[in-house]
């Protein structure tokens, strides 16, 4: 508890806040709720490579945040320093979409249900904060988490102009919940999610499901990193304390 407390009064120095009240918890998709990045991933290398552009596989894991139009539009530039249009890009992704749903099935996050019930048991309101427009994901929301999610706390890639790492996501989603920065936390596991959640001002925890190293979730300004979703969703309680009772 102590480590938690020196965190959380970083961050209240530095955002010169006075204290942090969580009441909604912005929470990203790919990730956290779902173990589904590895089929991301595979769906992006084999709609990318047949069109030219020379990638590997562990690259779009970093990429993790952005929304699809971002993603073929930087890649795009950077290979072919050429200029995709909304149309171009809807085109291709929906190639890629039709890769993503021939794999295998995506499972929830191991921990991730226990993760929520703490932060509802909490009284802090879930609130979806992800820059996918993957249809087959955000349609199960509903049956794999049902009652947690309410259409009215959704910002999904339809919702945001920039997307991840601009913070228009997360201020989206303080919005929605109808709370100010430090009435919020944000619950990340890629790097450009945890530049949107810091840049939006919220106290940001990155959870490393993925294969990045820890200090990459650091280095993008994450105030705690946690090593798994069973490990942080065995803390919640521990951290919501702390963060009401830090000054």
């Amino acid at each position: 508890m102590l480590e938690y407390t020196v965190t959380i009064k970083n961050y209240l120095s530095k955002h010169n806040a006075p204290c942090i009240t969580p009441k909604a918890a912005l929470i990203d998709m790919d990730g956290v709720l779902y173990d589904s990045m590895k089929n991301h991933v595979e769906a992006w290398y084999r709609t990318l490579i047949p069109l030219g552009i020379k990638c590997t596989k562990e690259e779009f894991y970093l990429y993790e945040g952005r929304t699809g139009a971002s993603t073929l539009k930087y890649l795009f530039d950077k290979h072919f320093n050429q200029k995709l249009s909304d149309e171009e890009c809807a085109e291709i992704y929906a190639v890629k979409e039709k890769h993503f749903n021939a794999l295998a099935t995506i499972t929830p996050m191991p921990g991730a249900d226990r993760m929520l019930q703490r932060l509802i048991e909490n009284n802090i309101r879930p609130v979806l904060v992800t820059g996918s427009g993957q249809g087959s994901l955000l349609d199960r929301l509903d049956t794999d988490y049902p009652d947690v999610f309410k259409p009215e706390y959704k910002v999904t890639a339809y919702d945001v102009k920039e997307g991840k790492p601009s913070p228009e996501p997360y201020l989206i989603g303080l919005s929605k919940a109808g709370v100010k920065a430090n009435e919020a936390i944000v619950i990340e596991n890629a790097p450009l999610g945890v530049v949107s959640g810091t840049a939006a001002q919220v106290f940001t925890v990155a959870v490393n499901t993925g294969p990045i190293p820890a200090q990459a979730l650091f280095d993008a300004g994450a105030d705690m990193v946690f090593p798994s979703m069973p490990d942080f969703a065995d803390h919640v309680d521990e951290l919501i304390e702390t963060l009401r009772n830090t000054r």
